[in-house]
């Protein structure tokens, strides 16, 4: 599929690839594109567009490079965050002369919403370096949105881990196993979205070195830096968030094995309680003839009463350890 966008008045308008103000167009978006419409685009701008293969590829020379006058950057970008199964997948952005293409094979948000509101008002769009850099800018609103609700999320995980809850082990070890889900659901994102923002982080240093080139309008570079900063700034905090999910999971596992301890040492302890009474029931059941207390009237008493004595002493004892 094609969405074709021309600018009037400062803003976004759709089109139809049909129609005659397509050559004129600001910014072509092709989202899953079949092989006639990727010829289509080549005819219209005289350029090779990547391959769905050569957009995975992770080497720095194959995501930003230039060719023919057009610069190519590819950046890998979340979607699908909401539903529990992120997909992250390139994104090649192409920039030739006043002309924006966007390559894709997924829907980030920001595709939807940026055009939306490009449409509406006006965003400062002039063509296709403005429409890049604006896009970007949505991206990063995007990736910062999901940063915010992850923290929100690993702070719940965080309460969940270490507040105090009467509940039998049984339950407690099903909460465990859900938490131990979550945190790695939460780990799986921050290592995407530390991907998406560190191949986005080379895409604005490679963007800066390119207005140069061309010869952009100052306000343009002063955006460019900024989202460079807003790049970094969630580069960083993504770090933080890894290493805090990194601890709750390093904390669940330890609470894990204070759990297996606790049902470790009541068996334990059980067995030591039983073990004297057992001891004396074992040697009361001996088969010798000459036994002083078979022929004593108070000798089942006497044994029962033994037997409970010595499962007594050892857990007084145990108490008095601190060990109960």
């Amino acid at each position: 599929m094609i969405r074709t966008f021309v600018l009037e008045n400062d803003r976004l308008v759709g089109v139809d690839v049909s129609d005659p103000r397509t050559g004129d167009a600001a910014w072509l978006d092709l989202f899953n594109p079949t092989k006639e419409e990727e010829l289509l685009v080549e005819s219209l701008l005289g350029l090779a567009l990547p391959t769905r293969e050569e957009m995975e590829e992770i080497e720095i020379s194959s995501r930003l490079y230039v060719e023919d006058g057009a610069y190519f950057m590819t950046a890998t970008v979340p979607a699908y965050v909401e539903g529990g199964a992120p997909e992250i997948s390139p994104v090649t952005f192409i920039l030739a002369g006043k002309k924006l293409v966007t390559i894709r094979y997924h829907e980030p948000r920001a595709f939807k919403t940026f055009p939306q509101r490009a449409e509406k008002a006006s965003t400062g769009c002039t063509g296709g370096d403005t429409i890049l850099i604006t896009l970007l800018e949505a991206i990063v609103d995007r990736l910062a949105d999901i940063l915010e609700r992850a923290s929100r999320d690993v702070e719940t995980i965080s309460r969940d881990i270490f507040e105090a809850r009467s509940k039998k082990a049984s339950s407690r070890s099903r909460d465990f196993q859900a938490l131990l889900k979550a945190i790695g659901q939460k780990e799986d994102l921050a290592s995407n979205l530390r991907d998406s923002l560190l191949s986005l982080q080379r895409l604005a240093g490679f963007l800066a070195h390119a207005a140069t080139t061309i010869k952009t309008t100052k306000d343009v570079r002063a955006r460019i830096k900024t989202v460079s900063r807003d790049i970094l700034s969630l580069a960083d905090h993504t770090t933080f968030l890894s290493q805090k999910i990194n601890f709750l999971l390093d904390a669940t596992l330890g609470m894990i094995s204070i759990e297996q301890n606790a049902i470790i040492k009541i068996f334990s302890v059980a067995a030591v309680v039983f073990l004297p009474p057992t001891l004396v029931a074992s040697i009361y059941g001996m088969n010798f003839e000459v036994m002083p207390e078979l022929g004593w009237s108070f000798g089942y008493p006497w044994a029962l009463g033994l037997m409970v004595l010595s499962a007594i002493l050892p857990f007084l004892w145990f108490r008095s350890k601190g060990w109960l």
